[in-house]
Order: C-alpha cells, then sequence, then structure tokens
C-alpha cells in the first residue's frame, strides 16, 4: 500500500516500514522522543540504548498484527505512525494507532492525514470495526488533525505522562469504521 501525497517541499511517499528501514527508523523514533517528549509515553533515553535488532523487530512483518507507515522524501524519512489490532480473540475487531511523528519541516502539509487514512485503510482491509488513539490534550494541532480524519474524544485518561516536573492528560479517540 503506497500513497502520494504533493506538498510545497515535494511529493511525499507514505509506504509500509520494512526491516531495511531499521536504521533510518530509529534516528526518526529518536528524534520524535526527543523533540516531542510530551506526545510520547516512551522515553528518548530508554529508546537510545536499544540494540539494532530491537528496531529491526519492530518493522519485522505482521501482515495480519501490526504494522508500520513511514512518509518519505527523496529517500529521507520524515513521518511515521504504527497500527496494531487487539491480539486476543475478543478484541480483534479492533485497532491502536500510536507513534504519529512528522517531523517540523514538513508539518502542516496534511502528511499526519495521510499516514492516518494509510492506518484507516489497513485496518478496513481486516475487518477492523473500531481504531483508537491517544492525543496529549494539549496537543491542538494533533487533535485537530485527527477529527478532520473522523476520530473523536471518548474518554481523558489523567495524568499520562510526567515530563519536566509536570503532568498531562491524554485525550482518548475512536473512529468507527463500520456504519454502526
Amino acid at each position: 500500500m503506497i500513497r502520494s501525497l504533493v506538498t510545497p517541499l515535494g511529493t511525499t511517499v507514505i509506504r509500509e516500514a520494512n526491516v531495511a528501514d531499521a536504521p533510518s527508523f530509529r534516528d526518526l523514533r529518536l528524534e520524535a522522543l526527543e523533540n516531542s517528549p510530551i506526545a510520547f509515553s516512551a522515553d528518548y533515553r530508554k529508546n537510545l540504548n536499544h540494540p539494532a535488532k530491537y528496531w529491526e523487530d519492530l518493522l519485522a512483518p505482521h501482515p495480519d498484527e501490526s504494522t508500520m507507515f513511514l512518509g518519505e522524501d527523496e529517500g529521507r524519512l520524515i513521518a511515521m505512525t504504527g497500527v496494531m489490532r487487539g491480539n486476543s480473540p475478543k478484541t480483534r475487531h479492533s485497532a491502536w494507532i500510536w507513534g504519529v511523528y512528522v517531523t517540523p519541516k514538513w508539518r502542516g502539509l496534511h502528511i499526519a492525514e495521510e499516514i492516518i487514512h494509510s492506518c484507516i485503510d489497513w485496518a478496513t482491509v481486516r475487518n477492523v470495526v473500531l481504531i483508537k488513539l491517544g492525543v496529549s490534550s494539549v496537543n491542538q494541532p494533533a487533535i485537530r488533525c485527527y477529527e478532520r480524519c473522523g476520530f473523536q474524544v471518548y474518554g481523558t485518561e489523567p495524568r499520562t505522562v510526567f515530563v519536566d516536573d509536570q503532568y498531562f492528560d491524554e485525550y482518548l479517540m475512536f473512529k468507527s469504521l463500520d456504519d454502526s
């Protein structure tokens, strides 16, 4: 599944990740964790020390269970997100989007919307009927992006992330992928 998005900065390709992307994906993920600590529950320092195999395993193919989508400009990764369906027979009808990030230079160009739509398409093909995500309650641009993609808030998880001696809540959002 490949998408293209023409932007003022060039054409961005949105595609599924593969194991060969691991070194570049590591760099992008660490950039995200370092530059946007409120947006992620994962910790930069902890991730910094993961061996190469950790990053390869994250990108290893799991066709019906999970995947990562990457945004790429001329071979350089500029965006990412993952989608994972429930791992129990009772939860396989739902999926979770995680790790959404767009490099600052490329924000505001609807790249995040394209990778979210890639996740929605991936889930729809697998008969997922509900897709969810979490977003920091202070991240208004991300909230607006998810709302444009059809997500709505269904709850608030208090004090989800603790950064610089401050707690941040997370909005829980969902989108129904069937007619209900």
